[in-house]
């Protein structure tokens, strides 16, 4: 059975119609509905702003590269005075199509995510009020604050709104294998195609579906085998506080896999081949062959989508009243 479906996408996206197949466990990224712009391109320069840190070194950008598929490529992020931090950075590409926000789900949205690494001494290692301090004592963003918000109390609830809103068009469309969900039966492959049924078939898509391809729901990582740690985060039960849910984390987007490596919650699978591998033992208590990881792989490589283009923002300066910062704790 297949349904025709108009989309328009807001910022610029491409307006297309196209037919969608109503039975397979993956969907389409939908266009992107209710964005304040003026809230995205104040949010766009925060995003982007160092001066939120401690340090005035680290910015959002820092462990979110939007130019590396929204992630650092790092098996944990580097955080103030050189810190390794104790977790996998999630990629934040597609990240508002998640449940929730950090692999234990923490944070209920966007916004509740936004404002935690600003004050986690472990990473930006400011404080909201020292943040909020830094852009009070920047004049063109109190004019741009009112304009966006309509008064001159800027407060730690509007910056994490407006990065927020921004990191909510941060979707990327258009994968080979969208296009092939849209009708193009060339989009992809044979080989690729025979990946994504070994995908299905496997049990993977029980995980790894919808619109993100994962970041719906949280599952035990081990289910058929323990899996062996490395450090020691608890998952969901650090929020919950039940055993039952320990090792639970929040499943995964597999769009734009490809580009954000290493994988899983501790970095510790350093290609999309030994994730597939581990996750078909783990999880699904199958050994897949050389050539069905092959071909999952590459059925995988077929969800990156277009990345995020746009131009980048132009900072104000600080003032003679700006905090200054401090790039190492004595």
């Amino acid at each position: 059975m297949k349904k025709h479906v108009t989309s328009s996408v807001a910022l610029g996206l491409v307006v297309t119609s196209f037919m969608v197949s109503a039975n397979e466990p993956i969907e389409t990224i939908k266009p992107v509905k209710e964005i304040n712009l003026a809230q995205v391109e104040l949010g766009k320069k925060l995003y982007f702003d160092p001066r939120l840190s401690k340090s005035g070194f680290i910015s959002c950008n820092s462990c979110h590269n939007l130019s590396m598929g929204g992630t650092d490529n790092l098996k944990t992020s580097i955080g103030h005075n050189w810190q390794q931090g104790p977790i996998n950075a999630p990629t934040v590409l597609n990240s508002s199509l998640n449940l929730a926000q950090f692999w234990d789900g923490r944070a209920a949205d966007l916004k509740a995510q936004a404002g935690g690494p600003i004050a986690n001494p472990g990473e930006m290692a400011s404080s909201h009020t020292l943040a909020i301090d830094v852009i009070q004592s920047i004049p063109q963003y109190v004019r741009e604050f009112k304009q966006v918000f309509g008064h001159d109390k800027v407060s730690i609830d509007e910056v994490t709104q407006a990065i927020a809103e921004f990191e909510k068009t941060l979707v990327t469309p258009n994968s080979p294998f969208d296009q092939w969900l849209m009708g193009d039966k060339d989009a992809i492959t044979e080989y690729e195609l025979s990946g994504y049924a070994l995908f299905k078939n496997s049990g993977c898509v029980a995980c790894h579906n919808g619109e993100a391809v994962g970041g719906n729901s949280f599952q035990k990582m081990g289910v058929v085998e323990a899996y062996q740690a490395k450090g020691n985060a608890e998952g969901l039960s650090a929020v919950t506080g039940k055993d039952a849910d320990r090792f639970k984390f929040k499943v995964p987007t597999l769009r734009n896999v490809e580009l954000t490596y290493p994988y899983f919650h501790d970095g510790e699978a350093e290609s999309l081949t030994e994730a597939v591998d581990l996750m078909g033992r783990l999880q699904l208590g199958r050994k897949f062959s050389e050539d069905e990881t092959a071909r999952i792989v590459a059925f995988l490589k077929t969800l990156t989508g277009d990345q995020p283009n746009f131009q980048l923002p132009q900072l104000p300066p600080s003032t003679d009243a700006t905090p200054k910062p401090q790039p190492f704790d004595s």
